[in-house]
């Protein structure tokens, strides 16, 4: 345990050092190698030529080309010179270095220099009938050296790829988070106006209602004023149920169910109760309706409504009609007010571009304006099959 410490420390201590420590390291063994080996007669001319060789190998990572021509012409000036040296390895290193940082053609033509120079070093040095087995290991040593720079720069180019497409990918899930924050952003403020919107209209429409009655018919009043309670604890609830999603402890949003087709009776008798008689009409089950596309119509509903209770004056009637298939919901809200509405307060603003938004989720066209016969109307059809179930 103690000897496998010392070299995880040794190596965390070696891995702190700069690369051209490390490949200063072969250059002055060789050195040692010739001062310590060669006779003193011949020590000059090995101390050089092998300094040619070997020297240039501390800048290989800075510039392989650059080096592997510097050994490589050293080499050739061994050659001439007819001086057998240790330093020849370096030929190796500067191929795989090569290798291993320029493309196919540059080791191509490194891999053919160091073969013609084992071509020329066999022919010179090898003993007569010994050709062959030295030409044919030099020739393995120097392919070897040229796959395995080959075999590094492709595992490090593939290793960037990897790289860049992780960073591609974190980058686009970035952007899907930041979307979908923005799209959960734009349902909830949609949510928020379409729920305050109508109940305010709803409570302010009673309020009006109590003041008038409060002194012809007190019951009256009293009616009004405990719908308008009503009214306030049920907008709460709407917005406890909506901003539920982002509390996990908000125990209403389980507690009370999504608002659907069913729920538009009683959205009727609270209109009938803020001064907008109005009607609704379903044809068609509406059991298969997912609980997603529900709550869509019973917005749709709600917004028209409330559009017409702000913006007709008093006498106004409305009708909802609803019409389900098995692909297919069908919102039709029309009203008996004046046509064109009164001026200045045409429905526009947030609660019809919401609608548009609401419709446009499931591949809906609302289409929102005077009737022909007078009065307004709200028309759209929801398609149950589209992309957009998902998103609405």
């Amino acid at each position: 345990m103690r000897a496998v410490r010392l070299v995880r420390a040794a190596r965390r201590w070696g891995l702190r050092l700069p690369p051209m420590v490390w490949d200063s390291v072969l250059p002055v063994l060789l050195l040692l190698n010739i001062v310590t080996t060669r006779a003193p007669q011949e020590l000059p001319v090995a101390v050089v030529l092998t300094a040619a060789l070997a020297l240039p190998l501390v800048w290989r990572r800075r510039a392989p080309l650059a080096v592997f021509g510097a050994v490589a012409a050293a080499a050739f000036v061994q050659w001439l010179m007819d001086v057998q040296l240790p330093a020849d390895v370096a030929l190796l290193v500067a191929l795989y270095t090569a290798a291993a940082n320029s493309g196919r053609r540059g080791t191509l033509v490194a891999g053919a220099v160091v073969e013609g120079g084992a071509l020329l070093a066999c022919l010179r040095w090898t003993t007569e009938g010994a050709f062959l087995t030295p030409f044919v290991a030099m020739t393995a040593m120097v392919v070897a050296a040229a796959v395995l720079g080959v075999n590094v720069r492709t595992t490090r180019a593939y290793l960037a790829a990897v790289e860049e497409r992780a960073a591609r990918l974190e980058q686009q899930q970035d952007q899907q988070a930041r979307l979908a924050v923005a799209e959960e952003r734009t349902r909830i403020a949609r949510e928020m106006h379409d729920i305050v919107t109508h109940n305010l209209s709803v409570m302010v429409a009673l309020t009006d209602a109590a003041v008038y009655a409060q002194h012809r018919s007190p019951d009256r009043a009293t009616t009004a004023m405990l719908q308008i309670s009503e009214t306030g604890r049920q907008a709460l609830t709407d917005m406890r149920r909506s901003l539920g999603i982002l509390r996990t402890d908000e125990p209403d949003a389980e507690r009370h169910p999504l608002p659907g087709i069913a729920q538009l009776e009683a959205l009727a008798g609270q209109m009938c109760a803020a001064g907008l008689p109005t009607r609704i009409e379903v044809q068609g089950g509406h059991t298969h309706i997912p609980a997603t596309a529900q709550l869509t119509v019973y917005r749709l509903v709600q917004e028209a409504l409330t559009n017409t209770l702000k913006h007709t004056p008093a006498g106004t009637r409305a009708k909802v009609r609803i019409r389900c298939s098995t692909e297919t919901v069908t919102v039709d809200v029309t009203d008996s007010g004046p046509c064109p509405p009164l001026a200045g307060v045409a429905p526009s603003g947030h609660g019809i571009a919401g609608m548009r938004e609401r419709s446009a989720a499931y591949g809906g066209r609302l289409r929102a304006g005077p009737l022909p016969g007078g009065g307004w109307g709200v028309h759209t059809r929801l398609f149950l099959g589209s992309s957009g179930t998902a998103s609405a």
